[in-house]
């Protein structure tokens, strides 16, 4: 967990200088690629078969379409919000799928350990 907290820092950090960004850009269009690509890197790291960041899989996604309906409302400073809150989501979704990887191969490892023990007495 203390992996996921050095990244929610991180995170934090980058959703401040992204709306100090933003601010100042309030009449430009939407872009919405750094939240697509963070949930697609997301799925790709298997966050729907892990519980925890299939949940933040799914808030990024919705935070992206809110996203979007905020920006074709005219609530651009909204929108910009929205779109960052998705893509921290999405990154934190591929941090605990990183985590769980991690996890389970540090599982197996001991239980090869374990046999091999078993099997040379």
């Amino acid at each position: 967990m203390r992996h996921v907290s050095r990244i929610g820092i991180m995170m934090f950090a980058v959703a401040v200088a992204a709306i100090a960004i933003t601010a100042g850009c309030s009449n430009a269009p939407l872009r919405t690629e750094g939240s697509t690509s963070g949930i697609r890197a997301a799925e790709e790291a298997g966050a729907a078969q892990v519980p925890q960041a299939s949940l933040y899989l799914q808030m990024a996604k919705e935070e992206l379409e809110l996203a979007k309906e905020l920006y074709a409302k005219g609530e651009r400073e909204q929108a910009a919000s929205m779109l960052l809150r998705a893509e921290a989501d999405s990154e934190l979704a591929v941090a605990l799928s990183r985590e769980d990887a991690e996890k389970e191969d540090a599982r197996a490892a001991v239980e090869r350990v374990r046999k091999l023990r078993q099997d040379n007495p």
